[in-house]
């Protein structure tokens, strides 16, 4: 997957550890375990050609923590670009 640029970003993370720079679009959001205005942060990725083929053949998709807690964490799909 390919690191993208989120829509609405509020910040870049990662740059100052060496990594690639990460955006993220801070958001409130509101959940059945924390309840509602829980903060949260929102990631955009895009599959390479390859990575794409494999999802439309039924691959799944994976999530990789770097550390040893696991923090709760949600994966979904975005819109699709917009017309330009």
């Amino acid at each position: 997957m390919q690191i993208a640029m989120i829509e609405g970003a509020t910040r870049i993370i990662g740059k100052d550890q060496g990594f690639k720079g990460l955006p993220l679009r801070d958001e409130l959001i509101n959940t059945d375990v924390t309840g509602d205005g829980t903060p949260s942060m929102v990631s955009a990725w895009t599959p390479t050609p390859a990575e794409l083929a494999r999802l439309v053949a039924g691959a799944s998709v994976h999530l990789r923590i770097i550390g040893t807690v696991h923090p709760p964490v949600a994966v979904d799909v975005g819109m699709p670009p917009a017309d330009r």
